[in-house]
């Protein structure tokens, strides 16, 4: 089974409460915790199909798409959860965010582009970006233990992907 399907789905040994609920226990958790998939994909440790990267975030391609260009937006500092990432993070998650869903919309000819932000999968903040025709396409789950298709996600990438501004 490849690394990233075995992505840490809690804090180990901690009570799960409301997102950002603490966010005291969320900074002392985010200085002793373990990379994530994640920021080891920032790292270049785990190969990702990159959409679009600036100092602050980085949006690639979902391998387990929901839906043919799902991507994940992400921001380059590990906090768990959005709402408690600082308000320049914050911001430039957002903006990457409208970026890419842009350019989706565009590129995949879908006329409309989800945004989920559901927190519980990675603890790493991220937005989903899901282009759809109608909602029920937002609905579809993924065989999380099917081998991803590389060559298709690649393929997609390279007409995603930003050119230099």
């Amino acid at each position: 089974m490849q690394e990233w399907l075995n992505w840490p789905l809690s804090k180990s040994g901690e009570p799960q409460g409301s997102e950002g609920s603490n966010p005291s226990l969320s900074a002392m958790y985010n200085k002793s915790m373990e990379d994530s998939i994640f920021t080891k994909i920032i790292k270049g440790e785990i190969p990702s199909h990159k959409i679009y990267e600036d100092d602050k975030t980085l949006a690639f391609l979902d391998i387990h798409p929901v839906a043919e260009g799902h991507i994940l937006v992400i921001p380059k500092t590990q906090v768990e959860f959005v709402w408690d990432l600082n308000e320049d993070d914050y911001a430039a998650l957002t903006r990457t965010a409208k970026k890419v869903a842009l350019r989706l919309r565009d590129v995949v000819g879908k006329p409309y582009v989800g945004e989920k932000i559901i927190g519980t999968d990675v603890p790493h903040a991220h937005i989903h970006l899901i282009p759809f025709t109608e909602t029920v396409d937002l609905h579809h789950s993924p065989d999380l233990n099917a081998e991803p298709d590389h060559e298709t996600l690649a393929a997609l990438a390279s007409r995603l992907r930003f050119s230099e501004d």
